[in-house]
């Protein structure tokens, strides 16, 4: 048993269409395959580690010995978003979409949004988060309104300047909204996107964002984990995605560099259980703005740090990394892809390693996390413990 693992999820970190994707609209997607075209990518780290020898990989350099234990994983749950991609890690898998918006919310549902929080509402309909401040924001400014929009995903946003309507009540008008969305309206996340900025030209999203999730609908390795009195410790938007279901420590974060510090102090730290992390820019910063280069630069950032975070692990730790989705920063649209997500095991006493089977669902990876901690997973839980080929 490894005393500690560190499970970071690369939010948006796919690395290629999985066989339904053109379901979902996104046929011949292909996240690392995009980024990798960069003339200077370069990731010696996970090179090493093994990413570029998993199955279907195209991308940078196989390596010859890596390091690492390394399989494929495809998603069984219906759909392509933050939430149900966390909860399927965790051991939930989802059969049924979360309900989208494309033609924006019903109207009577906005009137009611717009009486209990007392403010005007712009938009409601479908819309790029950095776009949607361009055409939106001067008139939200002038009208002391609130921009609502929603996307591809099971998002409902909300947008505010923080200068007129402060962080803690943007935070407040939220949970009124996540009151309000529930049975078909049940969006997977009520979404706070506050802004600053005073035109058009200069409007930009702030880190005060916050999001309040659906309760995932039963237990995941993270309520059984904590039920056995180990330590889960929440970074990032782990608490958010999870509605604080299950953990006894959450670390908030402001972006990729801030995630990995606040990891790398975990280190240090003498604790038993799970550190799961979260480290959103390759998402928000750069694959929902359509961003290869940006991707491919945040990726080589991270790669960077991860070798420090190899060499500070100790002896009974356990590395996992993986994604929750796919988000092509080349593809048409500013949405989540479909696509299959990477998984990679290290630790210092890990005597075999190199490619294992390529598994159908996110799933092994609470199931693995759940065993290593001398947990069982419920009897229907989809998902098997790979745990004895990461030995």
């Amino acid at each position: 048993m490894e005393k500690r693992v560190f499970l970071i999820v690369l939010d948006s970190f796919g690395i290629g269409a999985e066989p339904d994707a053109a379901a979902f609209g996104d046929a011949g997607t292909n996240t690392l395959g995009a980024i990798a075209k960069h003339p200077n990518f370069n990731c010696p780290n996970l090179q090493k580690l093994g990413m570029f020898n998993i199955d279907g990989v195209t991308a940078g350099e196989k390596d010859a010995a890596p390091t690492g234990s390394f399989a494929r994983l495809q998603e069984q749950s219906m759909g392509k978003d933050t939430t149900i991609g966390h909860w399927e890690i965790a051991g939930v898998v989802s059969p049924n979409p979360l309900p989208t918006f494309p033609n924006g919310f019903p109207e009577e549902l906005i009137q009611e949004f717009e009486a209990k929080t007392g403010h005007k509402v712009l938009c409601n309909k479908p819309y790029s988060g950095t776009q949607v401040l361009k055409d939106y924001g001067e008139q939200a400014m002038k009208e002391n309104a609130l921009i609502v929009y929603t996307s591809a995903d099971s998002v409902f946003q909300v947008a505010a300047n923080e200068e007129l309507v402060p962080v803690h009540e943007l935070y407040r008008y939220c949970e009124i909204a996540r009151e309000m969305l529930k049975g078909k309206y049940g969006v997977g996340r009520v979404i706070a996107r506050p802004f600053l900025g005073n035109s058009a030209d200069t409007f930009y999203r702030t880190t005060n964002r916050h999001d309040l999730s659906l309760k995932p609908p039963r237990a995941t390795m993270l309520d059984l984990l904590k039920d056995a009195g180990k330590d889960v410790i929440a970074v990032g938007k782990i608490y958010d995605i999870f509605d604080g279901e299950g953990v006894t420590e959450k670390i908030k974060t402001t972006g990729n560099t801030n995630g990995i510090a606040f990891t790398k102090a975990l280190q240090t730290r003498d604790f038993e259980g799970l550190a799961f992390v979260n480290l959103v820019d390759f998402d928000a910063l750069w694959g929902h703005r359509r961003n290869p280069e940006g991707y491919g630069r945040e990726i080589e950032k991270f790669d960077s740090g991860l070798g420090t975070l190899m060499n500070e692990l100790r002896e009974d730790d356990l590395l996992i990394l993986t994604a929750d989705h796919g988000n092509d920063p080349t593809y048409t649209g500013t949405d989540h892809t479909r696509e299959y997500v990477p998984f990679i095991a290290y630790s210092k006493k890990m005597k075999e390693t190199g490619a294992i089977e390529n598994q159908d669902t996110f799933a092994v990876i609470g199931a693995s996390v759940a065993e290593n901690f001398g947990v069982q997973m419920p009897q229907d839980t989809i998902g098997k413990s790979i745990l004895r080929e990461l030995q």
